[in-house]
């Protein structure tokens, strides 16, 4: 399909205008709110106010009509500040994606004027056990009315974003089929709870959300589900999320670490200057930082770069979304580990003082180690040799759970 392409766009120099204030912002709370465990709300209202899931609805619906590069030169920028927000807000840049692909009409300018006036969606798509690599165990069934109205019943969990969101886009089965389903967050027989229990991105909502009965009026079924067979855009947009967040997270230990090392006046008697700024050893450690946020954010912006003539041309052609996709796994296994071996390497700086927890530097390892086991590296390095040799497709599908 087509895209309708923004006839304009706002530049790079207005958007910083326009966001960093309200990221710097964001950047002085997030040690206190991993302190806390406190969920963003604040933030993310904040973000809502000056419309930033508004970046790529065209200027003429109220957005900021901005490039793919645009918006992820913006991740990186927020995830700096708080890395648990782009990745709550994953699923609403693809969302706005699907909206700028569809065919212009009442539907399409609905939603994208919605976004532009600050709505956010979340999703919930993984389930706990069984899981979805057959069939989601969520089921969208006929209510029996006669204006077509469904009913959605199904436990989800990992969903991230939910609880910041508006809507939330659902994967069910319905007859047998895999099919997305927008619904209020707020509507009547949704549950949302904050269980998400991982060491790392603990900010970002991914609990369980339980649907009971809930009620789905028939144009709110978008069509085919998340996962299901064939090439889309989709899968190396998300997976590019990923990777931005893990730019973010390098740059960020890069300024902390950085920071408390300039103000640092304690040393060792066998180190190689007095004070720890002007240590060579220390300078290659901060050289290391600096470099791995530098080759993350260089890749993320490169492959935005691919997405971007995708999405302005013809996101249904073949060639070049096998290599957008291709690209994007091969990208995991550079900016993974090498984001991955920094912020272990970070603690080298310093002493027994540098694990404080006041300081709470190793959120940013942790961090990184808990985004980066979203669609396990080992399996997608895997799948590049397998092209790589054989010239085997490349699995576009990502669902997880039981055979």
């Amino acid at each position: 399909m087509t895209a309708t392409v923004p006839t304009e766009t706002t530049p790079d120099a207005r958007l910083d205008e326009l966001f960093a204030p309200v990221f710097a912002r964001i950047a002085e709370g997030a040690l206190q709110r991993e302190h806390d465990r406190a969920l963003a709300f604040d933030e993310v209202r904040a973000l809502k106010e000056v419309r930033f899931g508004a970046l790529r609805v065209p200027v003429e619906f109220g957005g900021y009509g901005a490039s793919v590069r645009q918006l992820f030169r913006q991740l990186i920028a927020l995830a700096a500040a708080e890395s648990n927000l782009p990745q709550a807000l994953r699923v609403h840049w693809w969302f706005v994606e699907e909206q700028l692909l569809a065919e212009p009409g009442p539907e399409r300018e609905r939603w994208l004027r919605a976004a532009a006036d600050g709505t956010l969606v979340g999703n919930a798509i993984s389930e706990p056990g069984v899981g979805a690599i057959d069939r989601y165990q969520t089921t969208l069934t006929p209510d029996g009315s006669t204006d077509g109205a469904l009913r959605l019943n199904g436990t989800k969990y990992y969903s991230t974003g939910s609880l910041y969101a508006d809507h939330i886009i659902v994967a069910a089965d319905q007859a047998g089929e895999r099919v997305a389903v927008l619904v209020d967050a707020d509507a009547e027989g949704i549950t949302q709870h904050d269980d998400w229990d991982g060491f790392g991105q603990r900010l970002t909502a991914s609990g369980t959300t339980e649907f009971s009965d809930v009620l789905v009026p028939g144009d709110r079924v978008l069509g085919p589900g998340y996962g299901t067979p064939g090439r889309t855009y989709g899968t190396s947009y998300l997976q590019l999320v990923q990777l931005a967040v893990l730019a973010g997270i390098a740059q960020r230990a890069t300024d902390d670490v950085s920071a408390w090392v300039r103000e640092r006046t304690r040393s060792y008697t066998h180190a190689a200057a007095d004070l720890p700024k002007d240590d060579p050893l220390v300078q290659q450690v901060i050289g290391r930082l600096s470099s791995a946020a530098y080759a993350a954010r260089t890749i993320v912006l490169d492959i935005a770069d691919q997405l971007d003539v995708i999405l302005a041309g013809d996101s249904e052609d073949a060639d070049l979304l096998d290599r957008v996709e291709f690209d994007v796994a091969r990208a995991q296994a550079a900016v993974i580990p090498t984001v991955l071996d920094a912020t272990t390497q970070l603690f080298e700086v310093g002493g027994a003082s540098i694990t404080s927890e006041a300081l709470r530097l190793d959120r940013h390892w942790r961090n990184a180690r808990t985004i980066s086991v979203h669609n396990p590296l080992i399996h997608k390095l895997r799948t590049v040799g397998d092209h790589v040799l054989n010239g085997s497709e490349l699995p576009y599908a990502w669902s997880a759970g039981k055979r």
